[in-house]
């Protein structure tokens, strides 16, 4: 299963420049694969997100949900 990457730039601070290598030395991996992985989790997350606060509602309609959860 081969995927075609495709190259993109991004303009970063110091600060988070400096944060990456150090997650790039602890992990022993590449900037792209950090990046990437980081970029994949937050669209997933956002993802789960906007599925949920469809569902609340009817979640909350037949008693599976309360405002405590």
């Amino acid at each position: 299963n081969t995927r075609i990457m495709k190259t993109i730039s991004i303009r970063i601070s110091d600060e988070l420049e400096k944060d990456l290598e150090a997650w790039v030395k602890e992990s022993g991996r590449s900037q792209s694969d950090l990046i990437r992985e980081a970029l994949e989790k937050h669209i997933r997350i956002k993802s789960f997100r906007e599925i949920r606060e469809m569902l609340v509602p009817y979640a909350q309609k037949a008693g599976y949900y309360t405002d405590d959860q």
